[in-house]
C-alpha cells in the first residue's frame, strides 16, 4: 500500500515569465499583474504538489509590477505551504531578479546573467528633431513641475535632480527587498558591488550568493523529488491582437519595441 502510495507521479507547477515586466501593448506582451495573476492562482492551484516553479527570462522593466507580481507568488507560498523554486534562463535582470527573489532558491545555468540591482529610466529627446523640421512645442501647465522631462523641450537640472531622488528611493526598497530574501546567502564583504547596479553570468552570480547553484530544471527537481517527478508547464497566452500582430511594428507600438530591444541589448541578447 505505502509503496503504491510514495510510486505516485509528482507534478511540479511551473510558469515561464519572460519578457519586460510592464503593461502589454498592442503587439506586444509585457509582465503585468494584471496580466498574470490568473496564471499565478493557477500555478498554486495543485493540491498534491509540494512546490512550484517559475522560469525566468527577463530582462526587467516596472519595478512596481516587479514588487506586485513578487508579492503575489510570496503570500501564495505562505498561503499553500509550498517551496518555490526560480530557474533563470538567458537574464534575471534588474526586475527579472526581483521575480526570482520571489522563490526560496534560485538556479541559473552557467551562462545565465543575473544582478543588475539597481534603477534605470530609459528616454528619449526630440528637442533638435522639432527644430530641424520647423515644429513649435506649447504647453500650458497649471503647475511649474506638470512638464517634467518633457522629451520635446531641453532638459532642467532640477527635473534631473528630482528623478535621481526618485531612483534612489526605489533602489534602496530593491536592496531592502533583496536582503529580506536572500538574507545571509548575500556575501556581506561585497554587498557595495552587488547592489551597485553591476550583474555577473553564472557560478559569479552563485559565489555572491544571488542565486544557489548551477542545474536545469529538470536536473534539480529530480534530484529534489525523484526522477518520476514532472514539470507541469503553465504558458502564458498571447491575445488574439498580439498573435496577429506580434510580427508587424506599428507607430503606436514603435517606441515600445524600441525600449524593448534596448533593455535585452544590455546584457548582449
Amino acid at each position: 500500500m505505502f509503496k503504491r502510495l510514495f510510486s505516485k507521479d509528482i507534478n511540479i507547477p511551473t510558469l515561464r515569465l519572460t519578457g519586460v515586466i510592464g503593461q502589454a501593448g498592442i503587439a506586444r506582451s509585457g509582465l503585468s499583474i494584471n496580466g498574470i495573476e490568473k496564471l499565478i492562482d493557477k500555478l498554486f492551484a495543485d493540491k498534491k504538489s509540494p512546490a512550484v516553479s517559475i522560469i525566468i527570462n527577463s530582462p526587467g522593466g516596472s519595478p512596481t509590477q516587479s514588487s506586485l507580481i513578487a508579492e503575489k507568488i510570496i503570500n501564495l507560498a505562505k498561503e499553500k505551504n509550498k517551496k518555490v523554486y526560480a530557474f533563470v534562463e538567458d537574464v534575471a535582470a534588474s526586475g527579472g531578479y526581483w521575480l526570482a527573489c520571489a522563490a526560496d532558491e534560485i538556479y541559473l545555468d552557467l551562462n545565465s546573467i543575473i544582478g543588475s540591482i539597481g534603477v534605470i529610466s530609459p528616454g528619449f529627446g526630440f528637442v533638435d528633431l522639432i527644430k530641424k523640421i520647423g515644429v513649435e512645442r506649447r504647453v500650458y501647465t497649471s503647475g511649474k513641475s506638470k512638464s517634467f522631462l518633457d522629451p520635446f523641450k531641453e532638459e532642467k537640472k532640477e527635473d534631473i535632480d528630482r528623478l535621481k531622488t526618485i531612483q534612489e528611493q526605489i533602489h534602496e526598497n530593491f536592496i531592502e527587498y533583496v536582503k529580506n530574501r536572500r538574507g545571509s546567502k548575500l556575501l556581506s564583504s561585497e554587498e557595495d558591488e552587488i547592489f551597485s547596479g553591476l550583474f555577473w553570468v553564472g557560478k559569479k552570480g552563485v559565489d555572491l550568493g544571488l542565486a544557489d547553484g548551477i542545474g536545469s530544471i529538470n536536473q534539480i527537481i529530480s534530484e529534489k523529488y525523484g526522477s518520476k517527478a514532472k514539470i507541469k508547464i503553465i504558458n502564458q497566452k498571447k491575445s488574439f491582437l498580439q498573435k496577429r500582430l506580434s510580427s508587424s511594428i506599428n507607430n503606436y507600438d514603435l517606441f515600445n519595441r524600441l525600449e524593448e530591444m534596448i533593455m535585452w541589448s544590455r546584457y548582449g541578447l
